[in-house]
């Protein structure tokens, strides 16, 4: 499989590396992309960066296990197989010499391969290892902490998750309108989604967290923060004002939702350095058509 990597040089003796692999047909529906993160050091340290909300993810980590804390929650040694939920809040980590694959999760594919409803693991990271939710995911923390080949590796998750298929559950269509919905552009509110799905709010309500995670009020403030947020991460020279989706009413607005989403300042988020989303929004948007995550539109 061709592959795209982004390989910042962030000071002598590190390197961090961010590749994207393509996903098969039947996939692409659920998956937004396969991943793979080296970070290697030689002074011992860590390298420490901020993720961003977003949709679910399976990491499985090789080396040294990174902290992380989701918030304003405790930094907690991870797992070797993190299972996280959809985020409202950035995730502030720090990382040793690792290699980590990771697995995007859209909100259809959470429905189609996890027996659990969204907002049961919203904001949360826990072992997928020791929850029976991800039982059908665990072979591969063995089998790619043993693969020296990456392609045949991002192949074999692949493949893992096309088997999977087989036995999954039918689809929800309201669960992929609305998320085509949420990547709209122009949506502004809960009732425009409502008039757009021709659904009550009522019904949006309970469908927006068992399979999104939050409440659609929540998810549309999060999509209005995302776009302006990768506007910043591909031109981080481009002032604030000017990264600002149409739907915030002025900067103060949107200041606040960056403190919410991000946990601090447009200034100091821009002013500290993003040794691994900075170069990997880049990649990602060359190899999966959006910056973020969050911003992923789901496959027809």
């Amino acid at each position: 499989m061709p592959q795209r990597d982004a390989s910042p040089q962030i000071q002598t003796g590190t390197r961090v590396a961010t590749r994207f692999f393509p996903l098969s047909a039947a996939l692409r529906p659920y998956i937004s992309t396969i991943y793979l993160t080296e970070v290697a050091l030689s002074d011992g340290n860590r390298v420490e960066d901020y993720l961003h909300p977003e949709w679910a993810n399976l990491r499985f980590v090789d080396g040294d296990p990174p902290l992380a804390a989701i918030g304003s929650g405790p930094v907690v040694q991870m797992p070797r197989f993190i299972a996280t939920g959809p985020t409202s809040q950035s995730t502030h980590f720090a990382v040793g010499n690792m290699r980590t694959w990771g697995i995007g999760i859209l909100p259809i594919g959470w429905a189609k391969f996890i027996p659990l409803s969204a907002e049961e693991l919203a904001d949360r990271s826990i072992d997928g290892s020791t929850h029976p939710a991800f039982a059908p995911f665990t072979p591969l923390l063995e089998t790619l902490r043993q693969a020296n080949d990456v392609d045949a590796a991002a192949a074999l998750i692949d493949g893992h998750f096309c088997t999977l298929l087989a036995n999954a559950p039918p689809d929800d269509p309201a669960i992929l309108a609305a998320h085509r919905a949420l990547v709209d552009d122009d949506l502004s509110s809960v009732a425009d989604l409502s008039a757009k799905l021709s659904l009550s709010e009522r019904t949006i309500e309970r469908l927006s967290r068992r399979a999104f995670g939050f409440s659609p009020k929540l998810l549309l403030r999060r999509q209005r923060f995302l776009r302006s947020l990768a506007r910043f991460m591909l031109d981080p020279s481009m002032a604030w004002i000017d990264t600002m989706d149409h739907h915030y009413y002025d900067q103060a607005q949107f200041t606040r939702d960056f403190q919410r989403f991000m946990g601090m300042s447009p200034r100091d988020y821009a002013a500290r350095p993003k040794p691994i989303l900075g170069a990997a929004a880049v990649a990602r948007a060359a190899a999966a058509g959006a910056a973020v995550q969050g911003l992923h539109k789901p496959a027809e």
